[in-house]
């Protein structure tokens, strides 16, 4: 694998770019602080833009490792800040990594999260070099099943009630997915 971090992507609607501790007040108004998004994620609505600020401020020092694959997702033609993508646990020896993704409820529907999954996708496998993208999401949450199907994640299994929401507590059922490179190349061809 050739790591390359995280690079300026861009598609016909979507810039993916770095963060920066300047999106917090943005980010906490579109999506990291509304409870209908965080419902499945490992995580809390932020409560007060503070949280999202410091978070940030985690965020763009992890981007001095080559290995940080961590995209806001900007609309470029009304230049707003809907949503993240990252590529989190990267495992060099199985040159794997598994994918995360959430955006703001007003974008929903709309394939925005194709489009920036595809992206990251052709990024990841074909100028970094991964093999394998894993992703997983709760089985109640049927949008980000089907981004994950759209962009070629394979049916791998199910894990019984193998997550606790932090939102609710109630323990859901893990879905888990994954795309190959070859699976990648096969569709571009």
């Amino acid at each position: 694998m050739q790591h390359r971090g995280t690079k300026i992507l861009e598609t016909e609607r979507l810039l993916l770019r770095p963060w920066r501790e300047s999106d917090a007040e943005e980010a906490f108004a579109h999506w990291m602080n509304d409870p209908e998004v965080t419902k499945f994620l490992t995580w809390t609505p932020h409560g007060d833009v503070s949280v999202t600020r410091a978070l940030l401020k985690t965020w763009e020092e992890e981007y001095k490792s080559p290995l940080c694959y961590h995209w806001a997702i900007v609309l470029r033609k009304e230049n707003a800040l809907i949503g993240d993508i990252t590529v989190m646990g990267t495992d060099e020896f199985q040159e794997s990594g598994e994918i995360g993704y959430c955006m703001g409820k007003a974008w929903w529907g709309k394939g925005i999260m194709t489009e920036a999954l595809s992206e990251v996708l052709a990024y990841c496998f074909e100028e970094v070099g991964f093999y394998r993208i894993n992703g997983r999401h709760a089985k109640q949450n049927i949008g980000s099943a089907r981004v994950m199907e759209k962009c070629g994640l394979v049916y791998e299994g199910t894990r019984r009630n193998f997550f606790r929401l932090p939102s609710t507590g109630e323990r859901v059922d893990i879905v888990e997915r994954g795309i190959l490179r070859e699976d990648h190349f096969r569709t571009l061809s």
